[in-house]
C-alpha cells in the first residue's frame, strides 16, 4: 500500500461562549486543521490537528513531497522522514507528523480491521473518564451563554455541567484573575461538590513564590493534581518540594528528553500526554510506557479537540494501565462537529472508545464543508491576544491581573 496524496482542510468551529485562559482567549472559536491521507487501495485514513489555518494546511500538503510513495503501515519509517531530530531543529515538524500518523494508524486499522488501540496492545477499558473543563467565560454575544468569572456563577456552571454530563472530577482553568480570586473560585467549586476530585491549571502564569503560597492554601482539598502552577522544570521541582500536592505538566515535558530529566531530578510527578504534542498517538503511549516503568503517573491531555482527535486520545486512555485520572477534553465547549453522527456523547462523565476500525470515526463531508466556509468567514484569531483587553499582552509571572466585572 502507498500513499498518494495528503489533503488538508481547515475549518473553524464555534464554541458555546469565548473561553480564558492565562495567556489569552479562545475568542469563540477553534480553528483545526483536518487531514486526509488517501493511498493506492482506496482507503483514506483522517487526522487533525490544531490552529495555524492556511499556514498549516500548507504545511501539511508540503509533506506530500516527501511521503507520496511512503507505505502507511511503516510508521517507524514515517517518524524518521518527518521528525529526524536534527533536521527539525530547523522546521518543527512533530505536530505535522501527529496529523499525519494519526491518519495512518487509521488507515492500517480499516486495512487490517482492527482498531487503533489494538496497533497499542489492545484495550483495558471500553470507555475514558473525563473531568469537567471550566473556564472563566465571556458572554456569548448572540446567545447569552458564559460570562462566568464569580465563585457563585462558576459554582453554577459546575452544577450545570456534572447535570448535563455526569463528571465527578473538576479542572478550572485559572491564572486569568488575582490569585485570592481564582482560590476562593476553586475553593467554592470543591466545596460544592464534596465527593468529587478537583484540579488547577493556571498555565504557568505563577511565579515559583506565588504558586507556593496558593498551593498551600488548596493543599486540604481533594486535588488529582497541580498542574503547570509554574514556569519551567525547575520551578515546577521547587515548587513539588515545598507543597503537599503531586504537580503534573503539560508544557515542560512534552518529549523524551525532557521527560528523562524530569525522571532524574523527580521534578514533576503527573505526565499529561497529549497526542499531537508529543507527536502522535504511537509517540504518546510510549511515554506512558516509560512513566509506567518508573512509576509517574500519567493522564491523557486535551488540546482542543474535535471528534478524530478526540477518537486518539479515548485510543490512548484505552490502551495505558497507568492512567490514573479523569482525561482531559474542551469537546463539551464546541457546539458541533465534523464527523458521522455528530458529536460522541458523555454517559456519567465518560465516551466509550470508539468500535470501528481504526481511528473508529468518519468524516461527515457537508459538516467539513459547512466550517470550512465558516473558516473563511470568520478566520482565525490570536490565541495569545484577549479580544477585550486590546493592550494586554502575557509576561510571565504574570503581574497584570484582569479585573472581574462582577
Amino acid at each position: 500500500m502507498k500513499i498518494t496524496n495528503i489533503r488538508a482542510t481547515t475549518v473553524a468551529m464555534p464554541l458555546e461562549a469565548p473561553i480564558r485562559h492565562s495567556n489569552g482567549c479562545h475568542w469563540g472559536r477553534f480553528v483545526r486543521t483536518i487531514v486526509q491521507v488517501e493511498t493506492d487501495e482506496g482507503i483514506t485514513g483522517l487526522g487533525e490537528m490544531g490552529g495555524g489555518g492556511e499556514s498549516a494546511e500548507h504545511a501539511i500538503t508540503a509533506l506530500n513531497q516527501y511521503l507520496v510513495g511512503h507505505d502507511p503501515m511503516q510508521l517507524e519509517q514515517l517518524y524518521w522522514k518527518v521528525c529526524n531530530p536534527t533536521a527539525s531543529l530547523y522546521n518543527n515538524r512533530t505536530q505535522l507528523h501527529a496529523a499525519i500518523e494519526f491518519a495512518c494508524i487509521d488507515i492500517i486499522g480499516k486495512k487490517l480491521g482492527i482498531r487503533a488501540c489494538d496497533l497499542l496492545g489492545g484495550a483495558l477499558r471500553e470507555e475514558v473518564p473525563f473531568a469537567s473543563y471550566i473556564f472563566f467565560r465571556y458572554k456569548n454575544e448572540d446567545t447569552g451563554i458564559g460570562g462566568e468569572e464569580t465563585p457563585g456563577a462558576i459554582v453554577a456552571h459546575a452544577k450545570e455541567l456534572v447535570a448535563k454530563y455526569g463528571f465527578t472530577s473538576h479542572k478550572l482553568k485559572a491564572g486569568v484573575f488575582h490569585p485570592d480570586h481564582e482560590i476562593a473560585v476553586f475553593k467554592a467549586l470543591s466545596a460544592a461538590f464534596p465527593q468529587h476530585r478537583v484540579r488547577i491549571d493556571p498555565n504557568a502564569a505563577w511565579s515559583v513564590e506565588e504558586a507556593i503560597r496558593i498551593g498551600k492554601a488548596i493543599e486540604d482539598l481533594p486535588n488529582d493534581y497541580y498542574e503547570d502552577p509554574t514556569w519551567g522544570m525547575e520551578g515546577m521541582r521547587r515548587v513539588r518540594d515545598m507543597v503537599r500536592i503531586p504537580t503534573s505538566t503539560n508544557t515542560v515535558v512534552v518529549n523524551f528528553e525532557q521527560l528523562a530529566a524530569c525522571i532524574r531530578t523527580s521534578a514533576i510527578d503527573v505526565i499529561l500526554l497529549d497526542t499531537t504534542f508529543w507527536g502522535g498517538l504511537r509517540q504518546a503511549w510510549k511515554a506512558s510506557v516509560v512513566c509506567e516503568k518508573f512509576q509517574v503517573g500519567v493522564a491523557v491531555h486535551s488540546s482542543g479537540e474535535l471528534g478524530i482527535q478526540l477518537a486518539t486520545m479515548l485510543h490512548l486512555g484505552a490502551a495505558i494501565p497507568n492512567l490514573s485520572f479523569a482525561a482531559d477534553a474542551h469537546y463539551h465547549h464546541i457546539t458541533d462537529d465534523i464527523i458521522k453522527g455528530g458529536k460522541m456523547q458523555y454517559v456519567n462523565g465518560a465516551i466509550k472508545v470508539p468500535q470501528g476500525h481504526g481511528l473508529g470515526v468518519e468524516l461527515d463531508e457537508d459538516k467539513l464543508k459547512q466550517y470550512n466556509e465558516y473558516y473563511k468567514a470568520v478566520g482565525g484569531y490570536r490565541y495569545d491576544r484577549d479580544p477585550q483587553r486590546p493592550e494586554w499582552f502575557s509576561v510571565l509571572p504574570e503581574r497584570n491581573w484582569a479585573k472581574p466585572l462582577q
